[in-house]
């Protein structure tokens, strides 16, 4: 038996039941099926590395995802209309990669920190008014998806995630640039785009690591003190859109 199952677009509404009998699977893909419920019968999967159920019709997961401790890979929770995660999700220590985008989530658990093997974490197009001080566990992580929620600021502990290189924040309501930024030594890609930035701290020249800069859209324009950080940057190869 194989231990791959592709049922994406398989027009189910709701997953067989015989499904989460086969113990053995390692990968298994129920994206775009139209479904509104998920058994908590998926916790027998324990050799799951990776499960997609993007694209549905979900507005809750079963706090069972949390013991399929085989999740090594990818989990795909993305476009369908759940508004909060179980924070038994933090017990997947070894999950590197996590969608959860184009949702309703309102937050994340405080124990999203508790999932040290993220290297990827998408959560665009939510309704997220801050993150967790926890954010700062993930000392893993190398990209943050952000796009299109509520943020006016970033808790203090983002600044320990030294490993970060690629941090999109556009479509958020940032009145400045975070100052938990200043101290990532790898960023590489930042996306401020259609924010509410009035300034561009001098800091910001000083981040050794960053080779694009995106500002457009934000309802300012570059006045003297704003050039000098911008024109630090451009002069060391660092593209900067404003």
């Amino acid at each position: 038996m194989t231990d791959v199952l592709n049922l994406w677009k398989a027009g189910l509404g709701e997953v067989p039941e015989d499904v989460w009998e086969r113990t053995g699977l390692r990968v298994l893909i129920l994206a775009d099926n139209g479904l509104a419920r998920l058994s908590p019968a998926i916790g027998h999967l324990r050799r799951l590395h990776t499960l997609d159920l993007g694209h549905n019709r979900l507005t809750e997961v079963p706090r069972e995802l949390g013991e399929l401790r085989g999740l090594t890979r990818y989990l795909y929770l993305h476009d369908n209309r759940l508004t909060r995660l179980p924070p038994e999700l933090g017990q997947l220590d070894e999950l590197a990669y996590l969608n959860v985008g184009d949702n309703r989530i309102g937050e994340l658990p405080s124990e999203i920190g508790d999932m040290a093997g993220l290297v990827e974490l998408r959560a665009q197009h939510n309704e997220l008014a801050g993150l967790p001080e926890s954010i700062g566990q993930l000392g893993r992580l190398r990209e943050l998806w952000l796009r299109g929620n509520r943020l006016a600021s970033l808790p203090a502990t983002f600044s320990a995630l030294t490993q970060l290189r690629h941090l999109e924040l556009r479509d958020n309501a940032l009145e400045s640039v975070p100052e938990p930024l200043r101290t990532l030594p790898l960023l590489r890609h930042l996306d401020l785009r259609s924010n509410r930035l009035h300034a561009i701290p001098d800091w910001i020249a000083e981040l050794p690591s960053l080779e694009k800069l995106d500002l457009r859209w934000n309802g300012f324009e570059e006045r003297g003190d704003d050039l000098r950080p911008l024109r630090a940057l451009r002069e060391r190869g660092c593209v900067v859109l404003t």
